[in-house]
């Protein structure tokens, strides 16, 4: 008996901090998504570039994108070199800063050259928490900005758990920041710096002057700050001390009832634990509407479920905002792109129907016009199958209706199709593929086959493109392997993306691989990519089998 309340007791407190650490893991994940929007929110850069070009002053830009967004404390723009050429803000913050220079910074080449956003580690200025970015400008010049976390932070140190419990922001070296309004313990920042470099993310004996804390953290990977989600250990622990106490004399009183009272009574303690585990643990994975019912809890584990309901609820409603704000911005991108790709067919099929019109054209001619009519309305055609094949797939609808394909037979097919575009190129396509019996629905793996072969040959100036196929006791594997020129990792991270193209000046909309790796997950299987640059790259498409 006294073994098994030692093993409850040790479980239990576990479980609490396991708690903690899943409420730590979330906030910093909404910290993390907070960051990363910010991509989003920089929509208006290809605004500004537009005015630097034509040599307007950009400062009316810079002005609504703080208005529009109340974070930003200031936006500047700097010249290729590096300085300062425009600026808007809070006047406090311009007063105080003086004109920025960045031209001895060596890594601004580099963000030119990788066209990626940088951001700085969070930092405390004048009381208020800040992060700095450089963002590269389609014309070579940057946007610099400072970002505010105090409303954000604010918000998320609102909350409470039970009574003693707070969400804490820290640097690496311990520093807490803490608003006016919030009580700041006095903890050792080296004490907790030596908490954030063990492994283990459960705090369980953090010492104050006055007081011992317990709880939890999690590192916020894009700005070297730790949650910290810490409470008093008498409080954490009360239903603890209480439980040890009524086990005690149920010990005093009869050995033999005691044993199943223990057992009985730890459930019912356990219940709430083990809700907030699973829900936290649900939310900490970005199912943000887990709801725990608080007639489950009792004493404290009821404030503690009512706190924890309230927290999912406010990032529920942030992140329906966020969803909102990129739903937005994402339907002006795609139709400015599809807007942009039918224009170019639509204005040569205009051109030629007026020059045929016209009655001076040889007969010569008119049959090159029509041709070239003809591969324009072909492109046409071929833009809004990828386009409607999105919205199939984003709608849900892509059903593939499998079947048993000869892989064989189906690549052969793909090849002959695509060998007079590798020949005109003199490039060596060769497959050599078993007659297997595929499960999948071979349209759509046509479909994919026919989209990585093409691309194998567009970015292939010399040398091969092979087709291979191997399996093993679960899965098939389809390679497509070539000599082109390859990819580095930063390219193949955005790879599969909507209307994302690494070489701009090659024929496409961007979205040939997006397509081809949702149908192939449809099929329950995944498609990747290894390249190097200059080395060529080889796509596997990996296919599970039956179960028989």
């Amino acid at each position: 008996m006294i073994l098994l309340l030692v093993f409850y007791q040790v479980h239990l407190k576990d479980n609490i901090l396991e708690t903690h650490a899943n409420l730590a893991q979330m906030v910093a994940s909404s910290l993390n998504q907070h960051i990363e929007d910010l991509n989003w929110r920089l929509a208006f850069t290809q605004n500004v570039s537009s005015y630097l070009q034509q040599k307007k002053n950009p400062q009316p830009l810079l002005q609504e994108a703080l208005a529009a967004n109340p974070d930003f404390v200031m936006l500047a723009v700097l010249s290729s070199k590096g300085k300062e050429l425009y600026r808007a803000g809070e006047k406090q913050v311009l007063n105080q800063l003086p004109p920025l220079d960045l031209s001895n910074k060596e890594e601004l080449a580099e963000l030119a050259e990788k066209k990626q956003l940088f951001i700085s580690s969070f930092d405390v200025v004048s009381g208020r928490p800040i992060s700095e970015f450089i963002y590269p400008l389609p014309n070579g010049d940057f946007l610099y900005g400072v970002m505010s976390f105090f409303s954000f932070l604010t918000r998320l140190q609102e909350q409470r758990i039970g009574n003693t419990g707070h969400i804490y922001i820290a640097d690496q070296a311990g520093q807490i920041y803490t608003t006016p309004y919030q009580y700041s313990p006095d903890f050792d920042a080296a004490v907790l710096s030596r908490a954030f470099s063990a492994k283990n993310p459960l705090i369980k004996n953090l010492k104050t002057s006055r007081e011992t804390y317990v709880g939890a953290y999690a590192p916020t990977p894009i700005l070297g700050a730790y949650v910290a989600v810490l409470q008093l250990k008498s409080e954490a622990y009360r239903s603890i001390y209480y439980t040890n106490i009524i086990l005690a004399l149920f010990l005093l009183t009869i050995m033999t009832l005691s044993y199943f009272g223990a057992l009985t009574f730890a459930e019912r303690l356990g219940e709430p634990i083990g809700a907030l585990s699973n829900a936290a643990r649900e939310v900490s994975a970005g199912h943000l509407d887990q709801k725990i019912d608080e007639d489950i809890g009792w004493g404290e584990f009821k404030q503690l479920i009512a706190a924890f309901n309230k927290m999912t609820a406010d990032l529920q409603d942030y992140q329906v905002l966020q969803l909102q704000a990129q739903a937005s911005q994402l339907k002006e991108h795609v139709f400015r792109a599809v807007a942009h790709d039918l224009r170019a067919p639509l204005l040569g099929l205009q051109g030629y129907l007026y020059i045929l019109q016209s009655g001076k054209a040889s007969e010569e001619e008119k049959k090159q016009y029509l041709e070239l009519m003809s591969q324009a309305a072909r492109n046409l055609s071929a833009l809004l199958e990828d386009v409607l094949e999105v919205s199939r797939v984003e709608a849900g609808m892509l059903a593939p209706q499998k079947g048993p394909v000869d892989m064989a037979k189906l690549v052969q097919e793909v090849v002959d199709t695509l060998a007079p575009t590798a020949a005109e190129k003199k490039i060596d396509l060769n497959a050599v593929v078993p007659a297997w019996q595929v499960p999948a629905d071979e349209k759509l793996l046509r479909r994919v086959l026919t989209n990585l072969v093409s691309n194998a040959i567009k970015f292939t100036e010399k040398g091969y493109v092979r087709l291979r196929a191997k399996q093993d006791e679960k899965c098939y594997f389809i390679t497509v392997e070539d000599s082109g020129i390859g990819m580095s990792e930063q390219e193949i991270k955005g790879l599969f993306q909507k209307y994302h193209q690494i070489h701009a000046d090659k024929p496409g909309y961007g979205l040939g691989l997006f397509i081809s790796r949702q149908i192939v997950e449809s099929h329950g299987g995944t498609l990747s990519v290894t390249s190097r640059p200059g080395e060529g790259s080889v796509f596997t498409i990996t296919l599970p089998k039956e179960e028989k």
